[in-house]
């Protein structure tokens, strides 16, 4: 099982882009709007079993928490060991699917030993992916 915990940080700059999907049936996304996992990085080993801090980046577009609906702003989903949902509904929330509904760019969470993948998605007012998604590149880390 995993051990999520949220906390709070900056919202930092950098590279990785958005697929467009007709699919999706949340709010409009900005043109170019990206996101992605600044930290860790793709392929690094993390400790396993013990709290390690994931810090989510996001370009283009705001951070607004669930239930805000603002033009060209959303949430963070943190998507652990899964792919992405459906794409025209609501984000599932369970142990794969983390919401830093309140509107946070990290988070810190536990993972067990062996090799696991990450990837953010952002989600609208209500938890919808936007139109078109806003997704990072999935990444894979080792947990030692």
């Amino acid at each position: 099982m995993y051990k999520l915990i949220a906390v709070a940080a900056l919202v930092v700059s950098a590279t990785w882009g958005a697929a467009d999907f007709a699919a999706a049936a949340g709010a409009p996304s900005p043109h170019g709007a990206y996101a992605y996992i600044g930290y860790p990085n793709d392929g690094q080993v993390v400790p396993a079993n013990k709290p390690f801090r994931v810090w989510f980046g996001l370009r283009y577009m705001g951070v607004a928490p669930k239930g805000v609906k603002y033009p060209n702003t959303g949430h963070h989903h943190l998507l652990i060991d899964t792919d992405l949902p459906p794409l025209d509904q609501e984000i599932p929330s369970d142990r794969n699917h983390l919401h830093c509904g309140a509107g946070e760019t990290e988070t810190t969470i536990q993972l067990p030993p062996g090799k696991h993948t990450l990837q953010l998605l952002m989600g609208d007012d209500m938890h919808v992916p936007h139109s078109p998604p806003v997704y990072s590149k999935k990444i894979t880390v080792i947990a030692r």
